[in-house]
């Protein structure tokens, strides 16, 4: 290559750069790992082919930035590549029958675990196996059955080696479960989890990274070029920078350090002396971003301000005392790192906000964007006003609505899941608002965000059509918004001149492309850094 040369050259049909007012361009130059040059004339860079070029003729394609997925949990999605793939099940049997497959071929008394991306409605009896029925999987192996980030349900053996018997009291912010008969169901639910996970041998490192190589090439191929993995443990971290040095990422990684499971300011200056060695932001591929606290739970324990339609006796949890929760934020910040803390129902959400203010108040000067609000799901309008006001940006999440909408409505009622993830709502206040998945609670995918955004399409029909954005708004929060977020607009977001070369194509364009296609689209090739990551002969 010469001095003025081009590594690769795109002409296409269009290129969004996404780069305001400029309208679409027709051809993109890419030297190194960054974009060199765009222009409107599709031949506008052939003086910078040489005989080293390789180049791209697409007449018919369009071209847009790699997507972010700005809250998902890539570790799980890795962990998940060799576990029990239970979310293919359409029956308990069917699901115990994947797991007694498994224990015919691990030894006794070894762990198995099964994938997280499944939902108990969409298996025909419509609710998750019972300790019971996992024994008769296997009575030779503790079973770990994950669904989500926030639930757990294990065998009899498990619950044995964890030591949980009837008399066991319940943890603070977590729940031991327990059948219509009271006696234990194998059902674990948020700070509860770590009674039996802290007693799982993890993968060794090799199938660790082997399981990065898979999930990230899984993100890659359908448009995604950066994750914010939302709970990664000091443990996992570590793996991610063997996969890095391995060379076998093929996404970006910006990480939260997990303060999940914790409720003191005490254990949280633990967790930020372990981290103290990751401060180092200059590799492009893996970074930290900060810390991730959970406030509320999840589907079944989100803290509403009013109960729920399924237990008018229960609304839900607050996991952190917010005195609590205050003195733990500040211990990050002090420390120079940024905040996300995980608020779905309506009373977490005032409740973070209300712990924000104080943290605001306490710390003037704090750098825009250090404390942010992940879900923000039932976020009402008082709500969305005051977080705008206060500067919190907040990440929203339409695929796990899409995919959970039915279970949520059994605990919340169809009113308040129609307003989950009010899209328009933040977009109209000007909100520092960005997009992803949540995955393993909702699928990733470009564009099967996009999809339900732009249309509040779910699994049991349109919910809340008056927070619909459009298709550009939406690109948006997948790519200049999510730079924005991880403080990398300078790097990232947009195809222009300097800025990495992050970039999808596609053989159609999307913005054109009707509902139920659009959802399951994906770009016939996907480029980070210049580099070609999808699409890949080998799974």
């Amino acid at each position: 290559m010469t001095d003025h040369g081009a590594d690769l050259l795109i002409r296409a049909g269009a290129v969004h750069t996404l780069a305001s007012p400029q309208a679409p361009q027709r051809a993109l130059a890419v030297r190194g790992d960054r974009i060199t040059a765009v222009s409107a004339d599709p031949y506008g860079l052939d003086h910078l082919v040489t005989g080293q070029t390789e180049v791209h003729d697409l007449p018919g394609a369009t071209v847009l930035p790699a997507f972010d997925d700005t809250h998902t949990h890539l570790i799980f999605a890795a962990l998940g590549a060799q576990d029990v793939p239970v979310h293919q099940a359409r029956t308990i049997p069917e699901f115990l029958d994947l797991i007694r497959q498994r224990a015919a071929a691990t030894p006794e008394g070894e762990w198995i675990r099964t994938t997280t991306n499944w939902q108990e409605l969409n298996l025909v009896e419509r609710r998750m196996p019972t300790a019971a029925e996992l024994d008769t999987a296997t009575d030779r192996h503790p079973v770990l059955v994950k669904r989500g980030g926030h639930n757990d349900v294990v065998n009899t053996h498990a619950l044995r080696l964890a030591g949980i018997t009837e008399d066991t009291p319940m943890p603070p912010g977590g729940t031991i479960g327990r059948g219509a008969d009271g006696k234990l169901d194998g059902r674990l639910i948020d700070n509860a989890l770590h009674l039996v996970e802290r007693l799982v041998p993890a993968p060794d490192r090799a199938q660790r990274i082997e399981g990065l190589r898979i999930a990230t090439r899984d993100y890659a191929a359908t448009g995604i070029g950066t994750v914010r993995d939302c709970a990664v443990a000091p443990e996992d971290h570590r793996v991610l920078r063997a996969a890095r040095e391995a060379g076998v990422l093929s996404v970006r990684v910006r990480a939260l350090i997990s303060a999940l499971g914790m409720t003191s300011a005490t254990q949280v200056e633990n967790l930020l002396d372990t981290m103290e060695e990751w401060r180092d932001t200059s590799d492009p591929w893996l970074s930290v971003w900060g810390v991730k606290f959970g406030l509320d739970g999840g589907l079944e324990a989100g803290a509403t301000e009013e109960p729920y339609a399924c237990d008018h006796s229960f609304s839900g949890m607050l996991i952190w005392e917010p005195d609590a929760l205050v003195e733990a934020v500040e211990a990050v910040i002090r420390r120079g790192w940024r905040v996300g803390t995980h608020a779905y129902g309506d009373r977490a959400v005032r409740t973070l906000l209300d712990v924000y203010e104080r943290v605001l108040d306490r710390n003037p000067g704090l750098p825009a964007g250090t404390l942010v609000m992940e879900h923000g799901g039932l976020a009402g309008p008082e709500q969305r006003a005051r977080a705008v006001a206060l500067g919190i940006p907040v990440t929203i999440q339409q695929p796990l609505l899409h995919d959970t909408a039915e279970v949520e409505e059994g605990f919340w009622g169809p009113e308040r899941v129609a307003r989950l993830f009010p899209a328009r709502g933040w977009i109209d206040l000007d909100a520092q608002v960005s997009a992803g998945s949540d995955f393993p609670v909702g699928q990733f995918g470009a564009m099967r965000s996009v999809y339900g955004m732009t249309t509040r399409q779910t699994v049991i029909g349109v919910k809340g059509p008056e927070h619909a954005i459009t298709y550009d708004e939406a690109l948006t929060l997948h790519t200049t918004q999510a730079a924005h977020l991880t403080g990398e607009s300078h790097l990232r977001g947009t195809l222009t001149p300097g800025r990495w070369a992050d970039f999808t194509i596609w053989d159609q364009d999307p913005a054109h492309c009707p509902g139920d296609a659009l959802r399951d689209l994906h770009p016939t090739h996907t480029f980070v850094g210049g580099r070609l990551i999808a699409p890949t002969g080998t799974r």
